[in-house]
């Protein structure tokens, strides 16, 4: 046999055994999507209906109860969140709405890569405009006035515990269609001066009232800041340290966020800041937080937890702004809440 043969016989086998993998990945991937799909004895009722981001006084979510209807996006009375869910047929890895404008993000495995995108929705859920992301989806967010759309993915790692990870961040005008592909080009004031660093991050936006604010996390050299930012200066000012994931409340003088409790640990506690005295309370959830809270109402925030004993899965829970009262299980099985 010839080397050529050899070369030739050692290239067929390697792409073999490369496809081999390839379809052992997507088979075993699908293995655990179909146990996750099996409904349980004393899971949350969901069934099938219509559902739009125009309805008043409900509160839509990613479902995770298993079933045929995990990762859709369905809908709960604010009034009864606990009661029978209604799933639409849109399915998500993260999900947010506000004034009748939705955003969808989707990652869809495959034998190579995994599929991302971003699906902007009108009130009926029907997509407005998809929009290919660079990453896996982290965080989704609709300015008050459904003007503005922000999304966090990560380029490499899969989480902010990860030693090396990379976020984009992007912000769409629903109006114009005018897409800012990453934050980073923005221009960043630090402890009042010009700031450059070729380690700039930038995840977890939130918008003020008044389409032109919003507030971010920049990560640089190892820290974390609250950042203030305007869409038409295209530009950031940093506020206060190791700030995670901010949500701004309702009235806009308040900013729920994760605070990282030890140095170089994977420990957030959920604190509430008052941007008029900058004054941190901390709130009565003691478990490690890794989302983005939402806010229900002025006075209570929502976030997911992992669902104990369930890979995968998560809960929805809510505590009181204030630092008082105690969490209590809002929706189980769920994640990515927003009040419509």
């Amino acid at each position: 046999m010839t080397t050529l043969h050899r070369r030739l016989l050692i290239l067929v086998a390697a792409v073999l055994l490369l496809a081999g993998l390839g379809t052992g990945v997507v088979l075993h991937a699908a293995a655990r999507a179909d146990r996750a799909n099996r409904p349980q004895s004393g899971d949350p009722a969901v069934r099938a209906g219509t559902l739009t981001l125009d309805q008043k006084g409900r509160l839509a979510f990613v479902n995770a109860a298993p079933g045929p209807h995990r990762t859709a996006v369905a809908s709960v009375p604010s009034t009864d969140p606990k009661g029978g869910r209604t799933a639409s047929t849109l399915k998500c890895a993260r999900f947010y709405a506000a004034a009748g404008t939705g955003i969808c993000l989707q990652s869809n495995p495959g034998v190579l890569k995994q599929s991302n995108r971003a699906l902007l929705l009108d009130a009926g859920l029907r997509t407005r405009r998809t929009f290919a992301l660079a990453g896996t989806p982290s965080r989704a967010r609709i300015s008050p006035s459904g003007r503005f759309a922000a999304w966090t993915v990560f380029v490499s790692g899969e989480s902010y515990s990860s030693a090396f990870f990379s976020t984009r961040t992007s912000i769409l005008d629903t109006r114009t269609m005018r897409l800012t592909p990453s934050l980073e080009t923005f221009s960043i004031v630090k402890d009042g001066k010009p700031y450059h660093a070729s380690d700039i991050n930038f995840w977890g936006v939130t918008f003020a009232s008044d389409d032109d604010t919003f507030y971010a996390t920049l990560n640089t050299a190892g820290k974390t800041y609250l950042v203030r930012g305007s869409i038409a200066r295209h530009s950031v000012t940093t506020l206060v340290e190791n700030v995670e994931c901010p949500s701004l409340s309702p009235d806009g003088t308040r900013v729920a966020f994760k605070k990282r409790v030890l140095s170089r640990t994977n420990l957030w506690h959920e604190y509430v800041l008052d941007l008029r005295t900058l004054h941190e309370t901390a709130l009565a959830e003691r478990h490690s937080v890794d989302d983005q809270a939402t806010w229900l109402d002025d006075h209570t925030v929502a976030y997911a937890l992992p669902t104990d004993g369930r890979v995968g899965s998560s809960d929805l829970w809510s505590v009181p702004a204030d630092g008082s009262g105690t969490p209590r299980l809002l929706i189980a099985g769920a994640s990515s809440p927003a009040p419509l």
